[in-house]
């Protein structure tokens, strides 16, 4: 496993550091852009990506790259959603979806506001759809562009931050552990699965609080609309 793992992490490392880059920066705004993000795996990309860091300064790159990646492609979201948001959900792609996730995210949207584009960057299928949803809704662009910075940098701190400095390390743990490699790869492992719990975990919560507004406003349309009696 040792063995692997070094091979493994020279392999990447072996890539050109700006091609990397580059790379990740593309697949994460691919990722939240033009509803690509629901095939682009633009986090393992990014994981990926982190594991070649050989040093501080390409991480901060890496890091700033894939932050400005992922602005530009919730940006691209935002603004196609503002001029051609109906089209695209009554396309083909859009209609493929399903109208019940686009209906999820205007729900989403507005029941919890800017926390919805915040929380959105971490939930399956929404992170691809919210940024549409909000330049739709009339949403104004500073407000969308102040919520989704800081989900951009903390999302991309966890996946960059975790891949680096294991990698980084591998080295000098290998040195002092034996079968190091199995620590290594225990630690991607576990980072992939606390971001899948989580984002199930997130998306249940999510999902209860819909389902309790939903049921609300039913019952507050029911109240309105039943039956009065006259004094």
């Amino acid at each position: 496993m040792d063995d692997f793992v070094q091979w493994a992490i020279a392999m990447v490392q072996s890539v050109d550091p700006v091609l990397r880059t580059v790379l990740a920066g593309v697949a994460v705004m691919l990722e939240t852009s033009i509803l690509i993000g629901l095939i682009v795996p633009g986090d393992t990309v990014v994981l990926v990506a982190s594991i070649g860091v050989a040093s501080w300064t390409e991480g901060v790159v890496l890091g700033a790259v894939v932050v400005v990646g992922a602005l530009i492609g919730e940006s691209i979201g935002f603004w196609l959603g503002r001029w051609v948001g109906p089209h695209i959900r009554s396309s083909w792609l859009g209609r493929r979806i399903g109208e019940e996730h686009w209906v999820r995210a205007e729900r989403y949207l507005l029941r919890r506001g800017g926390v919805a584009i915040f929380l959105s960057r971490f939930l399956p299928v929404l992170h691809s759809l919210v940024p549409l949803t909000v330049g739709m809704s009339g949403y104004a662009y500073r407000r969308f562009i102040a919520w989704t910075l800081p989900a951009c940098i903390l999302w991309t701190t966890i996946y960059v931050g975790v891949a680096a400095t294991a990698a980084g390390n591998y080295d000098e743990l290998s040195a002092r552990v034996h079968n190091a490699g199995y620590i290594f790869v225990g630690i991607i492992i576990a980072l992939l699965v606390a971001v899948v719990v989580g984002k199930k975990v997130l998306a249940r919560i999510e999902a209860r609080h819909m389902a309790h507004d939903h049921h609300a406003d039913a019952d507050d349309a029911h109240t309105e609309d039943g039956p009065r009696t006259e004094p």
